[in-house]
């Protein structure tokens, strides 16, 4: 007889579960890049004026650097983005302070997709030796396409605007606020790589590569280096002389969107403080300017159109004894300008500059049909465009050559860099914030403007209607200043400069040049990867 035995069933195989701890640490491993990258980004924006923590933007991005490194394209991308928003999301509110979050929030997320597309490429090129010099590049060359598009761009939060306190600061003057930006953002990557391989040669016990280890150093130390060489350029000695220049701010009769509802009142507080300080020179309790400054909208009556505007300023004129820059609202052949218009006490008007770098979205309205259809509101913001003028603007007022830079130009590099090399021995910036309300726009303009100082090594003043009106030395110092929404004059004699700096001589070539070391770095860095991935499928 024979006997079968029954087959056993195998137990069934089941997949290991698991447990809540590593569904914990799995998810922490997800979320504490995206975190850091967040909180990086505002750490950056923290570093920003009004605060004087320049430094702070080292470690932001030595953190950026940690949570790149070693990522897929992909994976930078996102994390670029959320350093993008956390640093463009507070930096940038002001944007929106009387127009609502709407504008604000659009603005951050186009602007970011920039920082988004860095963060892309330094994860790509994180791979290669020496990345922190590609990686600083790829940032500047993402400036780069900011100051450009969409719009003719938009460069606020350049990283150079956030260092007009730092020990940076002199290298404006060799190469720009490029080379200011690529030497702050590689001692920042440079300052992660070297912690992480010193954190890796003490896990390991195994000594790093010399040449490793010296790119490392080289990041941090020849930054620092190239500053303190680099303050040899900059100097407030007067070249051509000095000039005794009095600042106006006459103030504005409300806060807001609707300040200039009573334009008529504008013009005449500012008549009215000039007069004030006419006063003062006459009591013999102030020096006598040689030329006065008025900021951007200070007469949006026009004063060419408008009889009773034209004796206001004439009047303010010949009380001072002195010309006067008036900034103005100008409508000429069916077109409407910005200008600022040089008005002598004894010939009137005598010379005029449009702006050239018109702010979209407050002086004109791109894509107005789209942007009516989506809110009407917004349309009748913005009545008609203003025009763009193609000439730049150096006045000669009392013998001094005054380059104008109107209010948002002082933002791009080209429009500063024109006036000087138009002859300007001075700069002015009168400017208008009054819509802006008590935000920190005021100071991160004013940034731009000692940064600009240093850059061109050139004195620079800031009229603007509503303050904060300033006066900065060559140097960068401010040596005046006035406060925000109350009437003020400031007077002082500054120094008259004409040699050029570096950064004046080379003009863009310095962030081409890293737009190509950007380039070249991708490209090494894709090349590789597709040699490893033939490598690997044979």
């Amino acid at each position: 007889m024979t006997v079968t035995a029954t087959p056993v069933d195998e137990p069934e195989q089941l997949e290991p579960q698991a447990t809540p701890v590593s569904r914990v640490s799995r998810w922490v491993s997800r979320l504490l890049p995206a975190a850091a990258a967040a909180l990086s980004g505002v750490l950056l924006y923290v570093s920003f004026p009004p605060r004087t923590l320049w430094w702070l933007a080292l470690p932001a991005f030595a953190v950026f650097g940690w949570v790149l490194r070693g990522r897929s394209w992909k994976t930078g991308l996102g994390l670029g983005y959320l350093f993008g928003l956390g640093f463009l999301l507070p930096l940038l509110v002001w944007t929106g302070v009387e127009v609502g979050p709407g504008p604000w929030l659009a603005l951050v997320v186009i602007e970011a997709v920039f920082v988004a597309l860095v963060g892309a490429g330094v994860a790509v090129v994180s791979k290669l030796p020496g990345w922190p010099v590609w990686a600083a590049a790829l940032w500047i060359a993402g400036e780069a396409a900011r100051a450009r598009a969409p719009f003719n761009g938009f460069p606020w939060g350049k990283i150079a605007f956030g260092q007009a306190d730092g020990v940076f600061l002199p290298l404006a003057a060799l190469g720009g606020t490029p080379v200011l930006g690529f030497a702050v953002v590689l001692c920042g990557f440079g300052l992660y790589e070297a912690v992480r391989l010193l954190v890796a040669n003490r896990r390991t016990g195994e000594a790093v590569r010399r040449g490793t280890a010296a790119v490392a150093a080289l990041c941090v130390a020849a930054p620092l280096v190239g500053a303190l060489a680099s303050r040899a350029l900059v100097s407030d000695k007067a070249e051509a002389g000095t000039a005794t220049v009095a600042v106006i701010q006459g103030n504005v009769p409300r806060l807001g969107l609707d300040f200039n509802a009573q334009r008529r009142a504008v013009l005449d507080y500012h008549a009215r403080e000039t007069e004030r300080l006419a006063a003062e020179v006459k009591a013999g309790k102030v020096a006598r300017p040689d030329f006065v400054l008025w900021p951007e909208n200070s007469s949006d009556i026009d004063p060419f159109a408008n009889p009773d505007a034209r004796t206001v300023i004439e009047d303010a004129a010949t009380a001072i004894g002195a010309p006067i820059s008036v900034g103005g609202v100008v409508e000429r052949d069916g077109k409407l300008y910005n200008e600022q218009i040089l008005w002598d006490p004894e010939k009137g008007p005598v010379d005029t500059y449009d702006k050239r770098q018109i702010q979209p979205f407050g002086e004109y309205l791109p894509l107005r049909s789209l942007i009516g259809a989506i809110n009407s509101e917004w349309t009748s913001m913005v009545r008609q465009d203003f025009s763009r003028g193609s000439e730049p603007g150096v006045f000669t007022m009392d013998g001094a050559k005054v380059g104008l830079v109107t209010c948002y130009e002082a933002a791009f590099d080209w429009a500063v860099r024109s006036e000087v090399a138009d002859g300007a021995q001075l700069i002015s910036v009168p400017s208008n914030n009054a819509t802006f309300d008590r935000s920190e726009m005021t100071y991160q303009q004013l940034a731009m403007s000692r940064v600009r100082a240093v850059e061109h090594s050139r004195t620079v003043t800031v009229p603007v209607t509503s303050g904060v009106s300033a006066i900065i030395m060559p140097d960068g110092r401010i040596t005046q200043k006035t406060g925000m929404f109350v009437p003020d004059s400031l007077v002082q004699k500054v120094p008259l400069r004409t040699s050029e700096t570096p950064a004046t001589r080379v003009g863009i070539a310095p962030e081409m040049l890293l737009v190509l070391v950007a380039a070249g770095g991708l490209g090494w860095a894709i090349a590789v990867g597709v040699r490893g991935r033939r490598a690997g499928g044979v």
